[in-house]
């Protein structure tokens, strides 16, 4: 989606905006989400670009989307230009202004002085989820009015690639900074479309590290009117075996759960596909069921590690009763047990991956309360991002996070801007507070 102006021998020349002496259109939501809507899905988001280039008198305009294993982003090219054959070019993350901006959820105005062009990158987010980021460079420092309407195109573009993502590859292509094997394929699509998710009263993020031979871990969360349900599972052996025993066990898990089944009935249908088609197999997993009306919990521990929640600063596991695997043959049943959970909790639940070999040189525990701050989506990156690190990128089983902070049922709603601030340019980032306990 790079869209650039005319370059001459001293650089770049900038347009006149449009939108000077009165000329122009004024560049609405609705408008950008029109013009995107007349379009091709693979090239909706070059016209966006060529919008706010022509209204803003922008030099530049691109879209960077954020890579499978959030760690860096891949720059989008104009529509045609993208080469399939090859794996995307990705700019990491650590330590540079994006990673700043997709932290915090703040723009960033970088004015490098006289003569230089001002560069805006605005994050390009959807109900949590960080789905990339808009950059654009401008003849000068934006004002709140320009701010605005780059924080409106920024949100109308998280919903511009939603909407187009399902016809077409290319954000797909985007996603991939190395191959994927036919494992990993299959292990994606099992994961929910958006990684991350915030409701007024909570807040939910995954994250998962293939090995480098893919482990069969999954995780899943669905938000209904009055429930949030949440899963991570984890298929016994490796490679394509075990994608596909992960394929039957979510897709059973989401059968029962679409047709109004409770969390009991959901594990007994599990157990008995795993049992009918997973040739001797099991999963581990937990089910976790929150009402959003009153908070009550139900919860399944199927064979897997115990979840960690922090509360006032402080970590502790917690160890409900643990029942068959999904798939074993001798006689079982499956107990619904309830979770302490109150407004300012954290809660981790993972995967052995987590735990194994090189991961032990880890204190999950005081990692945990050093990323207390961080959104759960951040918390999530950085607990994986630690276990890669502590086994030299190497792992010998799948890692996988899921982190949710629950605010309460007395949190009516929530801020659609998560915290940022788009009319202030000056304004310095923050890391928003998402553990209001902390």
């Amino acid at each position: 989606m790079t869209v650039r102006g005319h370059e001459g021998p001293g650089g770049p020349t900038v347009p006149t905006p449009v939108n000077q002496g009165g000329q122009g259109r004024v560049m609405t939501l609705a408008g950008t989400l029109a013009a995107a809507e007349t379009a091709a899905p693979v090239e909706s988001l070059d016209v966006v670009a060529r919008m706010l280039k022509e209204h803003l008198g922008a030099a530049s305009v691109s879209f960077l989307i954020t890579d499978f294993t959030g760690g860096s982003v891949v720059r989008l090219g104009a529509a045609g230009s993208v080469d399939t054959d090859e794996p995307a070019r990705r700019i990491t993350l650590r330590g540079t202004l994006y990673d700043d901006v997709i932290r915090t959820q703040r723009p960033s105005v970088e004015d490098k002085g006289e003569g230089a062009l001002v560069r805006v990158v605005a994050p390009v987010t959807n109900r949590g989820d960080a789905i990339g980021l808009l950059e654009l460079f401008l003849p000068a420092v934006p004002d709140a009015e320009t701010m605005r309407e780059v924080g409106e195109t920024a949100h109308a573009l998280a919903y511009i690639v939603i909407a187009n993502r399902s016809f077409t590859d290319v954000y797909q292509w985007g996603r991939r900074t190395t191959p994927l094997s036919l494992a990993a394929e299959i292990q994606h699509r099992l994961l929910p479309a958006s990684l991350a998710c915030e409701a007024a009263q909570f807040a939910v993020a995954g994250a998962l590290e293939p090995a480098d031979h893919v482990g069969g871990d999954t995780f899943d969360y669905v938000i209904d009117r009055d429930t949030v349900q949440l899963s991570v599972t984890d298929a016994m052996g490796h490679d394509v075996d075990a994608a596909l025993l992960a394929t039957l066990l979510v897709g059973a898990l989401r059968r029962a759960r679409r047709a109004g089944a409770d969390l009991a009935e959901q594990a007994r249908q599990a157990d008995r596909a795993m049992r009918e088609h997973g040739r001797h197999s099991y999963v581990t997993g937990q089910l976790l069921r929150i009402s959003l009306i009153d908070g009550t919990t139900e919860f399944i521990n199927a064979g897997h590690p115990w979840p960690l929640r922090m509360r006032n600063g402080e970590v502790q596991e917690i160890t409900p009763k643990i029942d068959m695997p999904f798939g074993f043959l001798t006689p079982h049943t499956y107990r619904v047990q309830s979770l302490d959970l109150q407004p300012g909790d954290r809660l981790v639940m993972l995967t052995d991956g987590m735990l194994e070999r090189n991961a032990n040189s880890l204190d999950l525990s005081h990692l945990i309360v050093r990323t207390s701050a961080l959104h759960p989506r951040e918390a999530a990156r950085t607990l994986i991002g630690a276990i890669v690190d502590a086994n030299h990128g190497h792992l010998q089983d799948d890692a996988t996070v899921m982190c949710l902070d629950w605010h309460g049922v007395d949190q009516s709603e929530r801020d659609a801007n998560t915290g940022a601030d788009l009319t202030d340019a000056s304004a310095p980032s923050r890391t928003r507070r998402m553990n209001s306990a902390q």
